[in-house]
C-alpha cells in the first residue's frame, strides 16, 4: 500500500478544497464485506492531476463528474483523478470493502458470549480508505454526510445525533468541518445509557453481554463527563464544538481510546467485569479527560501534518491529568503519571528511536504513526507541564485561548501555537519551544552540597543536558518525633537551572531532593547523604507525589546500571508494606517483576527475586486483612498469583474460589491463577477447556489463548506458534494474548528454538497482515526473556537485512535497546 508523504499532501492541498462528502454504508451484505458509496464535492484551484485514496475489495464503479472512470486504474491504494480543470467537481465512488480482524479500518466483532456482531470504525492516521474513498490528510477537512444501512435490530451512532428511517437505515446529521480521520461509525445491538447535560445528548454504550457491568458504573462515568466538560468551558471560551457526546466501549479496540468528535470509543476492557482498584477507575476516568479535551485539543484546531501530533497528544494528556486533579474525586493524579506514564517517557526517549516531541519534518504516514509513543504523550505532557510552572497557567490559558480563536474549524502548526502564546506572554516561548520540543533525550540532575561557613550548605545543581528547567527543592528533616522513620519538610525551594550563583539551604538537611513535585522532565539523582535516607526512610516521605520522584530516581539509576537491581528490590520490600498510595504500590510492583526479576537479575538471582516479591507480597495481603483497604489487598493478590513460584497456594486458591479472607476470585483472578499455574506445568488442556466454558466470554478466550500458550510442552509451543506466525486467522487481541503467554522465563530451554525463528516469522507476519499486527508481534511475541548476545545478533541481523515494514523495525528497533540495556545491568 502507498503510503502518503508530507510533500503529496502540501501539493494537494494547495490544489483542493474540499468542501462536502456524502457516504452510504451498507452493513448487510455478509459477514466479510460491506457496501461503501462516496460522493465528494471539491474544488481544484488550477488544472492538475491528483488522486483519491481507496483501499477496496472491489471498486465497482468510479466517475468524476459524471465521467466514468475506468476501475483498472486503482493501483495500491490510489485512484488517479487526470486532467482536472480549474473549478467545482463532484467525485462518485461505489465500492465493496473487507472488515477488519486487527482494529484498523471497520472492525467487525461476534461477541461469543451472545452471538451477537457489533462494527465500528478507527480510521485513524490512513485507514479511512479501508471504509470510503477520500482525500486522506488533516488539512482537508469537509463537512460530512452518513448514512447507514444496518440490522434492523441495531443501533447506528456516529460523530453526529443519528436517526432512525425505519427498516434498519439510519441518518446522522451533518457535521461540522472536520478531517477525514475523525469520522466515526458505531453499529450493532449496543446496550446504551442516555442523559443530558447543558442542553446536550450523552449516551454511553457497550456489548449487550457486558449491561451487567455498565449499568452500575453508568452514574460514575456521567458525573466524570460531566465534571471534565464542565471544567473545560471554565478553561476554554469556545464552546464544545459538537452537537452530542457519546461514549462507545468497542471490542477489541488497539488504543485505550480515540476522539473521534461527538463519538468517542473506547476499548470495552474499561467496563470493568471484575474486580478493580480505584487507580484503575482513576485511570479511566483519565482517559474519559483526555478524550474529551482532543474535541478542543485536535478536533476544533486540527494539525496541518503529522509532525505536529504532539498539538493532539501532548495537551490531550497534560489537560486531562490537570483537570481530573482540578474537577473529580481524583485528586492525586499526578502520582499516577509520575510512576507509571512517566516512565514511558523517559525509556522511549533514550532509545536509538527516539524523536523530538515536535520533530521539524515527517516525511509520510508510515513515519508518522511511530511517533504515536512516549514522547508526543508522556514526555509531551510533561513539557507542557513545565511551561505552565515557567509561564503561569493564566498566560497559559490564555494562548490557548487565543489559539483556538484563529484557528477553529481549521488547522494549525507549531509556529502557529508559538505565536498565540506569544501574544499573551512577554516570556520567549519561541526559545523555550526550541529548547524543548525540538529536541531528544532526558537531562539528568544531580546535587552537589558543599559546607560553607559556620556549618552552613550551599546546592548546586549539575545538569546533564541542554533544557532549561525550574524545579522545587525539597529540602527534608528527620522527624524525631516518630522514632527516626519519617521525614518532614523544612523548605521546598525554586530554583532555576542552569543556575547561576550556589543556592544557600541553611543547615544540611537529611535528605535533599531535586524535582520535589514531579514539575519538570528530568532524571534525578542523589548526593550520599541523601541516598542513606532514602533507603532508610524512603516510605515516610510526607507527599506520596515526592516518593513517586523518589521511586522514579530509583528506577532509572536500575535501568542505568547506577543501582543494583537486587538493591531495588530490598528498598520494595522495606518501604512498599508501609505504602498508601495505591499507584505507587503498583508501579513499583510492576517494574519491580516484570523488569527486575524478569530481566535485569540473572537466571541464579532469580529465584531470590522471586521470593522477595512473594514475601512482600504476602506482607501486603497480611496488612489488609481487616478489610479497610480492598484496593491494596487485590494488587498484592495479583502479584502474589505473578511471582508464585510454587504452584499449591494459588491451586489451592484457584479450588477453594477465593483467596483465604477475600477475594473471591473473579473472572479475571481465576484466569490469571490459570495462565500462572500453565507457566509452571501445574494445568492442562483439560482444566483450561474447564474454565472456558465456565467464561465463554471474549475475554475468557483470550484467558484461554494466553494459558495454551503457556503450557510447558512442545506440543502447545507448535500450536501457539503456528496461530500465530502462519493461520492468520487470529484477532488482534487473540494474537496477544497469544502471543503474552509463549514466552516464559521458567521456559528457557524449551522455547529457546523459537528465537532464531521469531524475526523471519515476524518480518512475513507483518508484510501480511500490516502495522497493528506487526506492532503486537514486536511488542508482545518478541523474545525479550533471551537476554543473551546470540538473541541481540539475530536481531541486528534482521534490522540489517530483512527490511521489516515501519512499524515492526521500529518496535524490534526499541526492544533491542532494551535487551542490551539488560546486559549491560546484568554485568557485574
Amino acid at each position: 500500500m502507498s503510503v502518503l508523504t508530507r510533500d503529496e499532501a502540501q501539493t494537494r492541498a494547495k490544489l483542493l478544497d474540499v468542501h462536502h462528502y456524502a457516504i452510504a454504508l451498507d452493513l448487510t451484505t455478509g459477514d466479510e464485506t460491506f457496501e461503501s458509496r462516496t460522493v465528494v464535492r471539491f474544488t481544484a484551484r488550477a488544472a492538475a492531476d491528483t488522486f483519491v485514496e481507496l483501499k477496496p475489495a472491489e471498486l465497482r464503479q468510479a466517475t468524476l463528474d459524471g465521467h466514468p472512470l475506468d476501475p483498472e486504474t486503482l493501483q495500491d491504494n490510489r485512484l488517479p483523478l487526470q486532467g482536472l480543470t480549474a473549478g467545482e467537481h463532484e467525485l462518485r465512488i461505489d465500492a465493496v470493502m473487507r472488515y477488519s480482524r486487527t482494529g484498523e479500518g471497520m472492525h467487525r466483532f461476534t461477541d461469543p458470549t451472545d452471538g451477537e456482531t457489533y462494527v465500528y470504525t478507527q480510521l485513524f492516521m490512513d485507514d479511512v480508505q479501508r471504509v470510503f474513498a477520500a482525500f486522506d490528510q488533516p488539512d482537508l477537512k469537509a463537512a460530512f454526510d452518513l448514512t447507514v444501512k444496518a440490522p434492523e435490530d441495531w443501533t447506528v451512532l456516529a460523530n453526529g445525533i443519528t436517526t432512525d428511517l425505519g427498516d434498519g437505515h439510519w441518518q446522522a446529521a451533518t457535521t461540522p468541518l472536520i478531517s477525514t480521520y475523525l469520522v466515526a461509525v458505531a453499529a450493532g445491538p449496543w446496550h446504551s445509557v442516555h442523559t443530558e447535560h447543558r442542553g446536550l445528548p450523552f449516551g454511553i454504550h457497550c456489548r449487550r453481554s457486558l449491561a451487567p457491568y455498565l449499568d452500575p458504573d453508568a452514574d460514575e462515568i456521567f458525573e466524570i463527563t460531566r465534571q471534565c466538560f464542565d471544567r473545560y468551558h471554565e478553561k476554554f471560551e469556545e464552546p464544545y464544538p459538537f452537537d452530542s457526546y457519546d461514549q462507545a466501549f468497542v471490542p477489541e479496540f488497539n488504543a485505550g481510546a480515540m476522539e473521534n468528535p461527538g463519538l468517542v470509543t473506547f476499548r470495552d476492557e474499561f467496563v470493568y467485569r471484575s474486580a478493580v482498584t480505584d487507580t484503575e477507575r482513576q485511570t479511566r476516568a483519565m482517559v474519559i479527560a483526555h478524550e474529551m479535551a482532543h474535541m478542543w485539543f485536535g478536533d476544533l484546531v486540527t494539525l496541518r501534518w503529522w509532525d505536529d501530533i504532539w498539538l493532539n497528544e501532548s495537551f490531550a494528556e497534560y489537560m486531562g491529568y490537570q483537570t481530573l486533579t482540578e474537577a473529580t474525586r481524583f485528586t492525586d493524579t499526578w502520582v499516577d503519571f509520575g510512576v507509571m506514564r512517566k516512565g514511558w517517557g523517559y525509556d522511549a526517549d533514550q532509545r536509538p528511536s527516539t524523536h523530538p516531541v515536535a520533530p521539524e519534518a515527517v516525511d509520510d504516514t508510515a513515519s508518522a504513526l511511530l511517533n504515536f509513543d512516549g514522547i508526543s504523550y508522556a514526555k509531551g505532557a510533561s513539557a507542557l507541564r513545565q511551561l505552565v510552572t515557567w509561564l503561569g497557567e493564566k498566560d497559559f490559558l490564555a494562548g490557548i485561548n487565543t489559539h483556538f480563536a484563529r484557528h477553529k474549524f481549521a488547522n494549525a502548526t507549531l509556529a502557529d501555537f508559538i505565536d498565540s502564546l506569544a501574544s499573551a506572554t512577554e516570556r520567549d516561548v519561541h526559545a523555550w519551544a526550541d529548547a524543548w520540543l525540538r529536541t531528544t533525550g532526558v537531562d539528568t540532575l544531580r546535587p552537589v552540597v558543599t559546607r560553607g561557613e559556620e556549618g552552613t550548605y550551599t546546592l548546586q545543581v549539575e545538569h546533564k543536558g541542554s533544557r532549561p528547567h525550574r524545579i522545587a527543592v525539597g529540602l527534608y528533616d528527620q522527624d524525631v518525633s516518630d522514632e527516626g522513620r519519617h521525614l518532614a519538610l523544612r523548605d521546598r525551594l525554586d530554583l532555576d537551572v542552569p543556575q547561576s550563583t550556589p543556592q544557600p539551604i541553611g543547615k544540611r538537611p537529611t535528605l535533599l531532593l531535586l524535582n520535589d513535585g514531579d514539575l519538570t522532565y528530568t532524571k534525578v539523582r542523589f548526593d550520599p547523604e541523601s541516598f542513606k535516607a532514602v533507603t532508610a526512610s524512603l516510605s515516610g516521605l510526607p507527599s506520596p507525589l515526592t516518593r513517586a520522584v523518589v521511586w522514579n530516581a530509583l528506577r532509572d539509576a536500575v535501568r542505568d546500571g547506577e543501582l543494583l537491581p537486587t538493591a531495588y528490590l530490598d528498598a520494595a520490600r522495606t518501604h512498599l508494606p508501609h505504602e498508601t498510595d495505591l499507584a505507587l504500590v503498583q508501579g513499583v510492583l510492576a517494574f519491580a517483576s516484570t523488569y527486575v526479576a524478569d530481566r535485569y537479575v540473572t537466571p541464579e538471582q532469580r529465584p531470590a527475586a522471586l521470593a522477595t516479591l512473594s514475601s512482600l507480597c504476602r506482607d501486603l495481603i497480611r496488612r489488609t486483612e481487616d478489610g479497610d483497604n480492598p484496593g491494596l489487598r487485590l494488587i498484592a493478590v495479583r502479584h502474589c498469583i505473578n511471582v508464585a513460584a510454587h504452584p499449591d497456594t494459588i491451586a489451592a486458591w484457584l479450588a477453594d474460589g477465593t483467596v483465604p479472607g477475600g477475594p473471591e476470585l473473579d473472572p479475571e483472578l481465576r484466569w490469571r491463577v490459570l495462565a500462572r499455574l500453565a507457566v509452571l506445568g501445574a494445568t492442562d488442556e483439560t482444566a483450561i477447556a474447564a474454565e472456558l466454558a465456565r467464561d465463554p466470554s471474549a475475554t475468557g478466550q483470550e484467558g484461554a489463548a494466553r494459558c495454551r500458550a503457556a503450557l510447558p510442552t512442545e506440543e502447545a509451543k507448535t500450536q501457539a506458534w503456528e496461530a500465530m506466525f502462519t493461520r492468520d486467522d487470529l484477532s488482534n487481541y487473540l494474537f496477544t494474548a497469544t502471543a503474552q503467554g509463549f514466552w516464559q522465563p521458567e521456559q528457557t530451554d524449551l522455547v529457546r528454538p523459537y528465537v532464531p525463528r521469531y524475526y523471519e516469522d515476524a518480518v512475513a507476519l507483518a508484510a501480511r497482515r500490516g502495522p497493528a499486527i506487526a506492532e503486537a508481534a514486536g511488542r508482545w511475541a518478541f523474545p525479550d526473556h533471551a537476554i543473551d548476545e546470540d538473541n541481540q545478533a539475530l536481531g541486528q541481523a534482521c534490522l540489517r537485512d530483512a527490511d521489516p515494514i515501519p512499524a515492526l523495525r521500529r518496535k524490534l528497533v526499541d526492544q533491542l535497546d532494551d535487551l542490551g540495556r539488560a546486559l549491560r545491568v546484568r554485568q557485574p
